[in-house]
Protein backbone atom coordinates (compact mmCIF):
# COMPACT_ATOMS: atom_id res chain seq x y z
CA UNK A 1 0.00 0.00 0.00
CA UNK A 2 1.49 3.68 -0.97
CA UNK A 3 2.64 5.72 2.32
CA UNK A 4 -0.42 7.60 1.81
CA UNK A 5 -3.31 6.19 2.35
CA UNK A 6 -1.34 4.09 4.85
CA UNK A 7 -0.81 7.17 6.83
CA UNK A 8 -4.72 8.36 6.78
CA UNK A 9 -5.61 4.53 7.80
CA UNK A 10 -3.45 5.17 11.08
CA UNK A 11 -4.39 8.48 11.84
CA UNK A 12 -8.44 7.39 11.54
CA UNK A 13 -7.52 4.60 13.76
CA UNK A 14 -5.86 6.97 16.32
CA UNK A 15 -8.78 9.67 16.13
CA UNK A 16 -11.92 7.73 15.23
CA UNK A 17 -11.74 4.78 17.63
CA UNK A 18 -10.98 6.68 21.16
CA UNK A 19 -14.31 8.92 20.06
CA UNK A 20 -16.38 5.93 19.15
CA UNK A 21 -15.36 4.07 22.87
CA UNK A 22 -16.01 7.44 24.80
CA UNK A 23 -19.02 9.66 22.78
CA UNK A 24 -20.55 7.38 20.26
CA UNK A 25 -21.40 3.89 22.17
CA UNK A 26 -22.29 5.44 25.96
CA UNK A 27 -25.14 7.77 23.88
CA UNK A 28 -26.64 4.35 22.56
CA UNK A 29 -26.28 2.54 25.72
CA UNK A 30 -29.81 3.74 26.59
CA UNK A 31 -31.63 2.76 23.13
CA UNK A 32 -29.40 -0.51 22.66
CA UNK A 33 -32.61 -2.43 22.98
CA UNK A 34 -34.22 -0.54 20.40
CA UNK A 35 -31.36 -0.33 18.11
CA UNK A 36 -31.47 -4.09 18.46
CA UNK A 37 -35.19 -4.33 17.90
CA UNK A 38 -35.17 -2.45 14.67
CA UNK A 39 -31.79 -3.97 13.50
CA UNK A 40 -33.92 -7.52 14.02
CA UNK A 41 -37.13 -6.08 12.41
CA UNK A 42 -34.87 -4.45 9.51
CA UNK A 43 -33.31 -7.94 9.08
CA UNK A 44 -37.03 -9.50 8.99
CA UNK A 45 -38.07 -6.63 6.55
CA UNK A 46 -35.58 -7.51 4.73
CA UNK A 47 -35.87 -11.29 4.68
CA UNK A 48 -39.19 -10.88 3.95
CA UNK A 49 -38.87 -8.38 1.07
CA UNK A 50 -35.89 -11.03 -0.48
CA UNK A 51 -38.03 -13.93 -0.52
CA UNK A 52 -41.09 -12.11 -2.51
CA UNK A 53 -38.25 -11.28 -5.11
CA UNK A 54 -36.95 -14.79 -4.96
CA UNK A 55 -40.78 -16.36 -4.84
CA UNK A 56 -41.53 -13.74 -7.54
CA UNK A 57 -38.65 -14.65 -9.47
CA UNK A 58 -39.14 -18.57 -8.85
CA UNK A 59 -42.55 -18.35 -10.49
CA UNK A 60 -41.54 -16.29 -12.98
CA UNK A 61 -38.86 -18.49 -13.89
CA UNK A 62 -41.08 -21.72 -13.17
CA UNK A 63 -43.38 -19.82 -15.82
CA UNK A 64 -41.66 -19.36 -17.96
CA UNK A 65 -40.10 -23.02 -18.20
CA UNK A 66 -43.45 -24.39 -17.92
CA UNK A 67 -44.61 -22.18 -20.83
CA UNK A 68 -41.38 -23.16 -22.61
CA UNK A 69 -42.04 -26.28 -21.76
CA UNK A 70 -45.68 -26.36 -23.37
CA UNK A 71 -44.49 -24.44 -26.03
CA UNK A 72 -42.34 -27.04 -26.82
CA UNK A 73 -44.74 -29.95 -26.34
CA UNK A 74 -47.06 -28.21 -28.33
CA UNK A 75 -44.83 -27.91 -31.12
CA UNK A 76 -43.80 -31.43 -31.07
CA UNK A 77 -47.46 -32.66 -31.08
CA UNK A 78 -48.22 -30.24 -33.89
CA UNK A 79 -45.57 -31.47 -36.06
CA UNK A 80 -46.34 -35.58 -35.17
CA UNK A 81 -49.62 -34.60 -36.55
CA UNK A 82 -48.52 -33.27 -39.91
CA UNK A 83 -48.50 -36.33 -42.18
CA UNK A 84 -45.08 -36.62 -43.72
CA UNK A 85 -43.56 -35.85 -46.61
CA UNK A 86 -41.86 -38.71 -48.79
CA UNK A 87 -38.81 -37.62 -50.34
CA UNK A 88 -38.64 -36.89 -54.25
CA UNK A 89 -35.71 -39.08 -55.37
CA UNK A 90 -33.68 -37.08 -57.46
CA UNK A 91 -32.91 -39.27 -60.39
CA UNK A 92 -29.13 -39.23 -61.44
CA UNK A 93 -28.42 -37.28 -64.90
CA UNK A 94 -28.18 -39.40 -68.01
CA UNK A 95 -24.97 -39.07 -69.18
CA UNK A 96 -25.30 -38.11 -73.21
CA UNK A 97 -23.54 -40.85 -75.56
CA UNK A 98 -20.61 -39.67 -76.79
CA UNK A 99 -20.59 -39.72 -80.79
CA UNK A 100 -17.91 -42.07 -82.00
CA UNK A 101 -16.93 -41.89 -85.24
CA UNK A 102 -15.04 -45.32 -86.83
CA UNK A 103 -12.70 -45.14 -88.64
CA UNK A 104 -13.54 -46.25 -92.63
CA UNK A 105 -11.92 -49.50 -93.46
CA UNK A 106 -8.79 -49.48 -95.55
CA UNK A 107 -8.12 -53.18 -95.75
CA UNK A 108 -8.21 -54.27 -99.18
CA UNK A 109 -11.17 -57.53 -98.40
CA UNK A 110 -13.65 -53.92 -97.63
CA UNK A 111 -12.65 -52.45 -100.51
CA UNK A 112 -12.46 -55.48 -103.12
CA UNK A 113 -15.77 -55.62 -105.01
CA UNK A 114 -17.95 -58.66 -103.74
CA UNK A 115 -18.07 -60.78 -107.43
CA UNK A 116 -21.08 -61.46 -109.11
CA UNK A 117 -22.68 -65.13 -107.93
CA UNK A 118 -22.46 -66.99 -110.95
CA UNK A 119 -25.69 -69.00 -111.96
CA UNK A 120 -25.45 -72.08 -113.49
CA UNK A 121 -27.21 -72.21 -116.99
CA UNK A 122 -28.16 -76.23 -117.59
CA UNK A 123 -26.98 -76.89 -121.02
CA UNK A 124 -28.91 -78.36 -123.90
CA UNK A 125 -28.08 -82.23 -124.15
CA UNK A 126 -25.61 -82.77 -126.13
CA UNK A 127 -27.06 -85.18 -129.46
CA UNK A 128 -25.43 -88.41 -129.44
CA UNK A 129 -24.83 -88.79 -133.01
CA UNK A 130 -23.52 -86.58 -135.31
CA UNK A 131 -26.63 -83.38 -136.40
CA UNK A 132 -27.25 -83.78 -140.20
CA UNK A 133 -27.48 -80.20 -142.12
CA UNK A 134 -31.23 -81.28 -142.63
CA UNK A 135 -31.84 -80.83 -138.94
CA UNK A 136 -30.56 -77.75 -138.40
CA UNK A 137 -33.54 -76.10 -137.68
CA UNK A 138 -34.57 -78.01 -135.03
CA UNK A 139 -33.51 -77.55 -131.10
CA UNK A 140 -33.40 -79.63 -127.86
CA UNK A 141 -35.13 -82.69 -127.84
CA UNK A 142 -36.18 -82.37 -131.49
CA UNK A 143 -32.52 -82.03 -132.84
CA UNK A 144 -31.93 -85.22 -130.44
CA UNK A 145 -34.73 -87.45 -132.61
CA UNK A 146 -34.00 -85.89 -136.04
CA UNK A 147 -30.73 -86.67 -135.33
CA UNK A 148 -31.02 -90.55 -134.55
CA UNK A 149 -33.20 -90.96 -137.25
CA UNK A 150 -30.80 -92.55 -139.48
CA UNK A 151 -29.35 -94.72 -136.86
CA UNK A 152 -32.98 -96.85 -137.43
CA UNK A 153 -33.20 -96.41 -141.08
CA UNK A 154 -35.30 -93.60 -141.13
CA UNK A 155 -34.51 -90.34 -143.12
CA UNK A 156 -34.87 -86.96 -142.00
CA UNK A 157 -37.65 -85.89 -144.20
CA UNK A 158 -39.68 -88.06 -141.43
CA UNK A 159 -39.15 -85.35 -138.57
CA UNK A 160 -42.17 -83.74 -139.49
CA UNK A 161 -44.39 -86.39 -139.10
CA UNK A 162 -42.51 -87.03 -136.24
CA UNK A 163 -42.65 -83.80 -134.34
CA UNK A 164 -46.64 -83.43 -134.48
CA UNK A 165 -46.64 -86.69 -133.29
CA UNK A 166 -45.08 -86.53 -129.50
CA UNK A 167 -46.25 -83.25 -129.37
CA UNK A 168 -49.23 -84.32 -129.13
CA UNK A 169 -48.50 -86.76 -126.65
CA UNK A 170 -46.11 -85.49 -124.22
CA UNK A 171 -45.31 -81.60 -125.92
CA UNK A 172 -41.61 -83.42 -126.16
CA UNK A 173 -41.32 -82.98 -122.12
CA UNK A 174 -38.92 -85.57 -120.40
CA UNK A 175 -40.93 -85.70 -117.46
CA UNK A 176 -44.13 -85.81 -118.94
CA UNK A 177 -46.44 -88.12 -117.02
CA UNK A 178 -50.09 -89.35 -117.68
CA UNK A 179 -51.83 -89.78 -114.57
CA UNK A 180 -54.82 -91.76 -115.70
CA UNK A 181 -52.45 -93.89 -117.51
CA UNK A 182 -49.17 -93.95 -116.06
CA UNK A 183 -47.78 -93.29 -119.92
CA UNK A 184 -44.18 -91.29 -118.70
CA UNK A 185 -41.84 -89.53 -121.39
CA UNK A 186 -41.86 -88.02 -124.57
CA UNK A 187 -42.73 -90.83 -126.31
CA UNK A 188 -45.39 -92.03 -123.59
CA UNK A 189 -44.28 -95.40 -122.93
CA UNK A 190 -46.74 -97.90 -121.04
CA UNK A 191 -45.10 -97.92 -118.62
CA UNK A 192 -42.00 -95.89 -118.20
CA UNK A 193 -39.97 -98.78 -117.37
CA UNK A 194 -40.23 -100.49 -120.75
CA UNK A 195 -37.30 -97.75 -121.98
CA UNK A 196 -35.23 -99.44 -119.14
CA UNK A 197 -33.43 -101.86 -122.06
CA UNK A 198 -31.83 -98.54 -123.69
CA UNK A 199 -30.67 -96.86 -120.28
CA UNK A 200 -31.15 -96.99 -116.41
CA UNK A 201 -31.00 -92.66 -116.96
CA UNK A 202 -34.87 -93.63 -118.79
CA UNK A 203 -35.92 -91.01 -116.20
CA UNK A 204 -34.54 -88.26 -117.09
CA UNK A 205 -32.32 -88.82 -120.09
CA UNK A 206 -34.09 -88.08 -123.35
CA UNK A 207 -31.60 -89.64 -126.08
CA UNK A 208 -32.57 -92.82 -124.51
CA UNK A 209 -36.31 -92.31 -124.37
CA UNK A 210 -36.08 -91.32 -127.96
CA UNK A 211 -34.33 -94.20 -128.71
CA UNK A 212 -37.36 -96.14 -127.60
CA UNK A 213 -39.68 -94.80 -128.86
CA UNK A 214 -38.31 -94.93 -132.97
CA UNK A 215 -37.52 -98.44 -132.12
CA UNK A 216 -41.46 -99.04 -131.13
CA UNK A 217 -42.43 -96.89 -133.86
CA UNK A 218 -40.71 -98.88 -136.71
CA UNK A 219 -41.22 -102.85 -135.34
CA UNK A 220 -45.48 -101.54 -134.61
CA UNK A 221 -45.90 -98.46 -137.39
CA UNK A 222 -42.75 -98.67 -139.86
CA UNK A 223 -42.14 -95.66 -139.97
CA UNK A 224 -43.27 -92.03 -138.38
CA UNK A 225 -44.81 -90.94 -141.20
CA UNK A 226 -47.09 -94.72 -140.51
CA UNK A 227 -47.37 -93.90 -137.01
CA UNK A 228 -48.71 -90.03 -137.51
CA UNK A 229 -51.40 -91.73 -140.14
CA UNK A 230 -52.57 -94.29 -137.41
CA UNK A 231 -52.52 -91.52 -134.81
CA UNK A 232 -54.65 -89.10 -137.08
CA UNK A 233 -57.16 -91.63 -137.28
CA UNK A 234 -57.65 -93.47 -133.80
CA UNK A 235 -56.45 -90.46 -131.48
CA UNK A 236 -53.38 -92.78 -130.52
CA UNK A 237 -50.90 -94.64 -131.93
Amino acid sequence: MPAGPRAALAALRTRALPALRTRVLPALAPHAHRIAIGGFAAVVLTGIALGGVVGAAGETASSTVTSTVDRSDRASRGFNRTAPTTPVPVLPATPSPTPTTSAPATTAAATKPVPKARVATKAPPKPPVPVPASCASYSGNKRIACSLLPTFGFSTSQMPALEKLWAHESGWNVRASNRSSGAYGIPQALPGSKMGRFGADWRTNPATQIKWGLSYIKGRYGSPNGAWAHFRSHGWY
